[in-house]
C-alpha cells in the first residue's frame, strides 16, 4: 500500500494568500485535510508550527509535498537537514511534482542549487528591506504611524467631552475621526466614554 501525501504551504506575510499553493497541492493529489500551513512566517526560520506538524504527520512510506522548494526552506542547511531527516525516516519529498531522489547525484546537485537560489532570494529581500528602511529614515519618513489628532486637537476634544455638551458620536463627526479614536483620546486623558 502506498503512503499518504502530506502537503505543506507557507507565506511570509499575513497579507499574502495561501490559495495558489493550496490549488497547486490539490493538483499534485494532496487532500486539503492533509495540508499544513504557516501564515506570516519566513522560510529562514526553522521554528514553524505548521512545518513541525507536517513533518510529524509523515510516516514511513508517506510523501511530503510542497509546490516549490522555497516554501519549505530558505537556506541551504535547512533544506538539506529537512531532506536528510525525511530520507532517514523513509519519507519521500515531492517538490512541485518532481520527486527528490537522495541517491541520484544529479538530483542532489539540483536540490542544492535550488536551495542556494532560495537562500539568495531571501538574502536579497532582506537587503532591499534594510536599504529601503535606511533611505526612509534618511528622508525622515520612518516615524511610525502618525496620530489621527494633533495634541492641541486632542486636548480640545477632551475639554468638549468634559464640558458634557457633546456625545462621542458628535465628537467623532466634529473632528472627522472614528469613535474608536475619540475613545482612545478620552482614555489617555483619564476620561470614561459611554457608548453614546
Amino acid at each position: 500500500m502506498s503512503g499518504l501525501l502530506i502537503g505543506y504551504a507557507r507565506v511570509s506575510t499575513a497579507s499574502q494568500d495561501l490559495a495558489s499553493q493550496r490549488v497547486g497541492l490539490a493538483g499534485l493529489g494532496v487532500n486539503d485535510k492533509r495540508v499544513y500551513v504557516d501564515h506570516g512566517l519566513t522560510g529562514t526560520n526553522r521554528e514553524r508550527p505548521g512545518l513541525r506538524e507536517a513533518l510529524a504527520a509523515c510516516r514511513e512510506g508517506d510523501t511530503l509535498v510542497v509546490t516549490k522548494l522555497d516554501r519549505l526552506a530558505r537556506s541551504v542547511p535547512d533544506a538539506r537537514d529537512i531532506a536528510d531527516e525525511l530520507t532517514a525516516r523513509g519519507v519521500r519529498l515531492n517538490i512541485g511534482g518532481s520527486m527528490y531522489d537522495p541517491t541520484d547525484p544529479i538530483g542532489r546537485l539540483l536540490f542544492t542549487v535550488l536551495s542556494m537560489i532560495a537562500e539568495f532570494e531571501a538574502d536579497l529581500a532582506r537587503s532591499r528591506t534594510r536599504e529601503g528602511l535606511a533611505i526612509a529614515k534618511a528622508k525622515g519618513r520612518l516615524r511610525g504611524k502618525q496620530p489621527k489628532l494633533k495634541p492641541t486637537q486632542e486636548a480640545h476634544l477632551v475639554k468638549l467631552w468634559r464640558d458634557g455638551e457633546h456625545t462621542t458620536a458628535e465628537l467623532a463627526d466634529l473632528f472627522s475621526v472614528s469613535r474608536a479614536t475619540v475613545y482612545r483620546a478620552l482614555q489617555r486623558a483619564g476620561g470614561e466614554a459611554s457608548a453614546t
